[in-house]
């Protein structure tokens, strides 16, 4: 979406690398071998005919093991003593630093009860007034007089990674760089020269600012990470610096994705989309379902600590598990019909935000985030629509999944 200092897109390379624009449609085939066994076993990227990707988790054994129904993936999720997170350490933990991502129990707890301080209900509440719905209706002031858009590249691409930007107290001037940086880090099994560079080049930048807000704290979540303390102990600089490399690529990719998803579901049904905006109980529904139908990250990782069987598989100790999360969400033995979007469907709880221990930290705000975005589009595009000289809309990728474009014609 944006390009800066050489010809080499950062953003162009990982979806790429994830499979946008080769892969449209991966659950049939992921349907299927559920249907063969709940546990497969090999590689999903040669189930679809792409060259192997890069994995996130290294085996072991050479041996990797993908959990595909709704009842594995829970069973893996819940057991973090089976299936450990410690094999993000040897992959993104070499850019992002010791974070949340690998740590097991005890460890994660602890680090979790002093992150999630930044991340209360309350704060969400004070992030929305103060940062989220301005940039929103910044963002759609820059186009609503137009009378068509491109909903991601003018608002749903662009307004996540400016939160996050907005809520760690950074200067604007340097969102572009700072976005770079972040999709280049988790870009690193596609280009490892540069997910180190800039992994560095954010230790820097984030160097300065936190030394600055320890000695003079603001507002801004930064300062509140700095100053959390539970039970006598605090964050180190290194475990602050690991956290917000994570979170910039989960708070930005993933919120993005997922808001664009729910947009083209809405957008593809009509008379769901009339529906919610007629009866903005059902904006919440609408939201869940688009999570449990399209989640923007399909799956994550574990290693099997010793020898398990799973699903009826036997799963030998070093093993990496891949733990499908978008194959899990559509699963009928859990929810009738599950390729049908459907907000009036029967709630039940998905796993688009992980499970158990290990379940997403920063859930709030991605709920929070889609829903404000979700009703200023309600309130201010007068008849939304997709643009109908506009073919072949769709959403794509295999790791990582997001329309390209969401091109709408509103206000007639």
């Amino acid at each position: 979406m944006a390009k800066i200092d050489d010809d080499y897109d950062p953003f162009a390379m990982f979806d790429a690398a994830t499979g946008s624009g080769t892969v449209r449609d991966p659950y049939p085939k992921l349907a299927a071998l559920r249907a063969g066994c709940p546990v497969h076993k090999g590689s999903i990227a040669a189930e679809f005919g792409l060259p192997e990707m890069p994995q996130p988790v290294m085996s072991e054994r050479g041996e990797y093991y993908n959990a595909l129904s709704h009842e594995t993936v829970v069973r893996v999720l819940r057991d973090g003593e089976t299936f450990s997170s410690r094999g993000y350490g040897a992959s993104v933990g070499l850019v992002m630093g010791h974070s949340i991502l690998e740590m097991d129990d005890p460890e994660h707890a602890r680090y979790r009860a002093l992150i999630q301080q930044a991340f209360t209900l309350r704060e969400m509440e004070r992030w929305e007034a103060k940062l989220v719905s301005p940039i929103v209706h910044r963002l759609i002031d820059g186009f609503v007089d137009r009378g068509r858009a491109d909903l991601v590249r003018e608002l749903t691409f662009p307004f996540p990674i400016q939160v996050i930007a907005g809520m760690l107290g950074l200067d604007e001037a340097d969102l572009p760089r700072f976005h770079r940086w972040a999709v280049e880090l988790i870009s690193i099994g596609v280009d490892v020269q540069r997910g180190f560079a800039a992994s560095q080049s954010l230790r820097d930048y984030f160097a300065g600012i936190l030394a600055a807000r320890r000695r003079a704290p603001d507002d801004d979540l930064i300062s509140l990470l700095a100053r959390a303390e539970l039970d006598g102990q605090r964050l180190t600089d290194e475990e602050i610096f690991a956290f917000l490399r994570l979170l910039l690529p989960a708070g930005a990719e993933t919120t993005y994705r997922s808001s664009s998803n729910l947009f083209f579901g809405l957008l593809t049904h009509p008379d769901q989309l009339d529906a919610v905006r007629r009866d903005r109980s059902l904006v919440r529904r609408a939201i869940e379902e688009g999570l449990r139908w399209e989640p923007p990250l399909t799956g994550i990782a574990r290693t099997a600590t010793r020898d398990v069987e799973l699903g009826g598989v036997p799963v030998p100790a070093g093993a990496v598990v891949s733990v499908a999360l978008g194959a899990a969400n559509r699963d009928p033995a859990r929810y009738p019909d599950p390729d049908r979007f459907d907000v009036f469907r029967e709630p039940r709880p998905h796993v688009a935000f992980a499970y158990g221990a290990h379940t997403c930290l920063g859930m709030h705000l991605a709920r929070m985030e889609t829903r404000v975005v979700l009703e200023a589009i309600l309130d201010r595009l007068r008849g939304v629509r997709l643009d109908p000289q506009v073919e072949d809309v769709h959403i794509t990728g295999l790791g990582f999944r997001a329309p390209r474009r969401l091109p709408v014609v509103f206000g007639a």
